[in-house]
């Protein structure tokens, strides 16, 4: 694709939390390809314009998806004697500059649209999270939401979990006890959650494990499923303290800690 329509492309790609590498030529010698300042973005599976095609762009493209596949965040410049080193006829110099512009954002599925939902929705749309925000009720969604989430109104939410990407996190706190059950066994089925959590007291634990275990569910799997969600230093009810507590919780999830059910005192009890 040779037109330089990369500004649409990137805006496309922020919308989607999908992560790309810039590629800008910051400075050319003799015959090149393209000039300097000329940008194409490359994903993990695309390429949207170009820096001149040839060995030049396989080879930045190469760069690129390597940068992607390691996570890497800092830029880096690369040289090439177009000539010399790439075979190319042309036979010029040409610096490239290679940028994570859109960096890589995890996938929540969040079940339920009640208080701590709400308060929940504003901190995770600050981090690097796209969210996918399920509920029944149409009535219980802002009328505008932050950037990243998108609402999916839906009078079987159950089937909502067969749709999402391996890897996902999953959070349930819907209004309906008998649902949060339906929608952790198909989570826990799935088994291909990075973190998966659930509001609610002890006793609600102590229900739920026993009602999946009835339907097969193995003591390996439920232990992956936390139950109360949050972290234990922060006690209060307040539907604003206990968002700040499960944020801080996915936050050390991605962060690569690992999670599990510890003990935290029930302050979920009346919003589960």
């Amino acid at each position: 694709m040779f037109k330089d329509n990369w500004i649409q492309v990137l805006a496309e790609l922020e919308q989607r939390g999908e992560p790309c590498i810039m590629v800008t030529v910051v400075e050319h010698k003799g015959s090149t390809p393209r000039d300097s300042g000329t940008k194409m973005l490359v994903t993990e599976a695309g390429c949207y314009a170009t820096i001149g095609g040839g060995h030049l762009e396989f080879k930045a493209m190469e760069l690129a998806r390597h940068m992607l596949a390691e996570g890497e965040q800092a830029m880096r410049v690369e040289r090439f004697n177009l000539g010399a080193s790439l075979g190319q006829c042309c036979g010029g110099m040409t610096t490239i500059m290679l940028e994570p512009v859109v960096r890589p954002r995890h996938h929540l599925v969040l079940f339920g649209a009640g208080h701590v939902a709400k308060a929940l929705v504003h901190i995770l749309a600050t981090l690097p999270f796209r969210i996918t925000w399920i509920d029944s009720r149409p009535e219980e969604f802002p009328a505008s939401l932050p950037e990243g989430v998108t609402a999916v109104v839906s009078d079987e939410p159950v089937d909502e979990i067969d749709e999402q990407p391996a890897g996902s996190y999953y959070l349930v706190m819907t209004h309906n006890h008998q649902l949060d059950l339906e929608l952790c066994a198909r989570i826990l089925k799935r088994n291909d959650a990075r973190y998966f959590g659930v509001i609610g007291s002890r006793t609600k634990r102590k229900r739920f494990d026993y009602r999946l275990k009835e339907r097969g569910v193995d003591a390996a799997a439920l232990a992956n499923m936390i139950c109360p969600i949050g972290l234990a230093e922060v006690t209060g009810k307040h539907p604003a303290e206990i968002a700040v507590s499960v944020a801080g919780q996915l936050i050390a999830a991605y962060q690569g800690e690992v999670v599990s059910n510890q003990a935290i005192p029930a302050a979920q009890a009346e919003h589960a």
